[in-house]
């Protein structure tokens, strides 16, 4: 079956194809053309079941209308619904996304960044791993636009949305620390990464602004591509101190979920045993026995935000680099409330 084209509509109509093409493009206004002519030209195009030729018009205007979007770890919530955001709100402004998932890992970022770039995509969204630096380095010299998301590096002049990763994790040791535990441990990845390096500093200064000496064996870190074991690990040994920390902070998600799996299994009671409080909001948090206290992050408006300011980078690639740091609330719940 020949494929209806701009023609095939105009002739039905009775105008001009640069009509039909007006209307179909939404330009029917700056046009002038008549409301009952437009709708007419509708009707026909989903009568006939027109599709428009997005390659011709892309090789037309230089622009694919997609973006590219490069997560850290899919199966991670947090990121999974990033990504629906961006997707809808960059299906809002007409277009259309590419997601890839590198999982933490630079060279399959790269892979993912060249696979985009090849794609001709109008601009790229990136989560970025560890060791990143030189992609975003031949990202800024070849002047693709782009914008990190989540994650961002201080010594390269980026335009990126994140969290205020230090405030939140501060929050989280002066809750505990204001429930009456003094020992509290945090499980982090072991990475050279901003945001995790943050989240670190700020646990460390609750401690200090509350005078409690932080000890070095309170602090964990996992490798991401060894986590589940490690956790286990290091949950054992914060245990195992002369005086056991009494409550833990888990820098992500994963981490979390993993270390709580390991909690039951050693049968132990959260939050009598340990009190927990985590990063990374997700349904898993309610349904566990005791509701976990976490940090919610404001995904929503991290990923409407970074879709916005990519946007503007593509009408104007000029346009001031534009950083923000956006605050997590901390949601208190049964796993970290206040010791009897």
């Amino acid at each position: 079956m020949k494929k209806a084209s701009l023609k095939d509509i105009a002739q039905k109509a009775g105008v001009s194809t640069a009509l039909v093409s007006y209307v179909l493009n939404g330009k029917e206004r700056e046009t002038r053309v008549g409301e009952a002519i437009a709708k007419k030209i509708r009707e026909i195009a989903l009568e006939l079941n027109y599709q428009p030729n997005h390659l011709a018009k892309s090789l037309r205007s230089g622009k694919t209308h997609t973006i590219g979007l490069i997560i850290a770890d899919i199966s991670n919530p947090f990121f999974a619904n990033i990504a629906r955001v961006v997707e809808d709100e960059a299906k809002r402004n007409g277009y259309t996304v590419i997601i890839g998932s590198c999982d933490e890992n630079a060279d399959k970022s790269w892979d993912l960044l060249n696979v985009l770039i090849n794609r001709q995509v109008d601009g790229i969204i990136i989560v970025s791993s560890e060791g990143s630096e030189s992609q975003i380095q031949y990202l800024k010299e070849r002047k693709i636009p782009f914008v990190l998301l989540d994650r961002h590096f201080p010594e390269i002049q980026t335009d990126f949305v994140a969290t205020n990763n230090y405030k939140a994790s501060y929050d989280a040791g002066i809750h505990l620390i204001n429930g009456g535990y003094t020992r509290i441990g945090i499980i982090a990845y072991d990475s050279k990464m901003y945001h995790m390096e943050e989240r670190v500093r700020g646990y460390k200064q609750a401690l200090a602004a509350s005078q409690i000496r932080f000890q070095d064996e309170w602090l964990k870190q996992v490798r991401f591509d060894k986590m589940e074991g490690q956790v286990r690990i290091a949950i054992d040994q914060v245990l195992s101190l002369p005086e056991p920390v009494e409550a833990l902070i888990f820098a992500t998600y994963g981490l979390a979920i993993n270390g709580l799996r390991y909690i039951n299994e050693l049968r132990l009671k959260v939050p009598q045993d340990l009190a927990i409080v985590s990063f990374g909001q997700a349904e898993v948090f309610d349904l566990y026995y005791c509701p976990i206290s976490y940090l919610r992050q404001p995904l929503e408006l991290l990923g409407k935000t970074a879709v916005e300011f990519l946007l503007a980078k593509l009408v104007n690639p000029e346009e001031e680099v534009r950083q923000i740091l956006m605050e997590a609330r901390l949601i208190e719940r049964e796993s970290s409330r206040a010791k009897k």
